[in-house]
């Protein structure tokens, strides 16, 4: 089904696509563009495939529509007459679908003046229903929501965390839920979301190559800037309710604004460039992260070495992997270790009295336990 990792995975999907401005192809002339637009009143006649910061329907695409953009608008004056597939940050249809649809986003809405033809096949984060779909619908979401005038004309099976379906909906095969659903997405790069095949591995394989990987970063940095990896830990562990909040700003308002500046023409390569900059920093505070733990941890032995604390904190962490809730924990500790690493390079320190305008790369002072 779709889960928190495959939407990650469509929400990179439509950085890359989008990071090429208005793209689209088909039988005629195409649209281009940074939003790319069909007017009221307009007759697109043929398959239309296009990639862009935004993509609005609001006249008639006499055939197919595949699309991924960061958001998607068919509008009450707007009609599809074939299938529509897509990938993006939001979907909305107030218009009309021929047929079936198959959709992957973060948000999708189906308002009460739309309606789809055929079947309906979907995975986001959050899904509304309050129009018509002829056809079966087969969703799986974080949330679902199902107002009073949706009307479904098969039957719907969904897998969400949390579903309200209200009473005065429409069902005429009822409504079904499946834990583990498997909904096989639109393309992307001509692979169906959710069809990603290939060996089975056990977990603990990834888990132990994961733990090489982050040791051997984790050497790297602190090999490479010593005093700041102090500064870091010292923040983590004296002002940890102070780092967490800071992390959990950084980690909810920075995805925001990559998101606004994926809808603009000049922003689309900046949130592209921005996006895999965020997941770099989010890796290098995670390993932060792991070295708070461990000193921490090492501290109520009384005992402190930055070497142990590294491999503890990487170790326990990922042996939590095998722990229910232990994500919990995981997340938890990214968060510190983002926020410290932002702290520190403001200059903050978790001492009193720290040089705090020491740089990153300088290192060890005489007569410092590191020099």
């Amino acid at each position: 089904m779709f889960n928190r990792t495959t939407l990650v995975a469509i929400f990179l999907a439509v950085l890359v696509v989008g990071s090429v401005a208005g793209v689209a192809t088909a039988q005629q002339a195409p649209p281009a563009g940074g939003a790319i637009v069909i007017g009221e009143g307009e007759t697109y006649t043929g398959d239309l495939e296009a990639a862009g910061g935004s993509v609005i329907i609001a006249g008639t695409v006499d055939g197919d529509v595949s699309v991924a953009a960061g958001s998607v608008i068919v509008t009450d004056t707007g009609e599809v007459t074939g299938t529509l597939e897509g990938v993006a940050g939001s979907i909305t249809i107030s218009g009309i679908v021929g047929g079936d649809v198959n959709l992957a986003a973060g948000a999708i809405l189906l308002r009460d003046t739309g309606t789809i033809g055929g079947s309906m096949e979907a995975g986001a984060g959050e899904i509304r229903l309050d129009g018509a779909v002829g056809g079966d619908v087969t969703v799986g979401a974080e949330t679902l929501i199902v107002g009073p005038t949706a009307q479904i004309g098969g039957a719907m099976e969904y897998d969400a965390a949390t579903a309200t379906i209200d009473s005065g909906a429409a069902i005429a095969g009822g409504a079904t839920q499946v834990d583990d659903l498997n909904i096989v997405g639109p393309p992307v790069f001509g692979i169906p979301v959710g069809q990603f095949e290939g060996p089975v591995i056990p977990q603990w394989v990834f888990t132990g190559y994961w733990l090489l990987t982050n040791l051997v970063l984790g050497a790297i940095i602190v090999l490479v800037a010593p005093s700041f990896a102090r500064r870091v830990t010292g923040l983590g562990t004296k002002k940890a309710v102070r780092s967490g909040g800071v992390g959990l700003l950084l980690f909810v308002a920075i995805p925001i604004v990559l998101l606004v500046l994926l809808l603009t023409i000049i922003g689309i390569p900046l949130s592209f460039a921005g996006g895999l900059g965020f997941l770099l920093v989010l890796w290098i505070a995670s390993i932060y992260g792991a070295l708070v733990f461990g000193t921490w941890a090492l501290s109520l032995a009384d005992y402190e070495n930055r070497w142990a604390a590294l491999f503890l904190g990487l170790f326990v962490l990922a042996l939590l992997d095998f722990v229910p809730f232990g994500s919990i924990v995981d997340f938890v500790v990214l968060l510190v270790g983002l926020g410290a690493f932002a702290l520190a390079l403001r200059g903050e320190s978790g001492d009193d009295g720290d040089e705090s305008v020491t740089m990153p790369d300088e290192g060890p002072q005489e007569g410092s336990p590191m020099a």
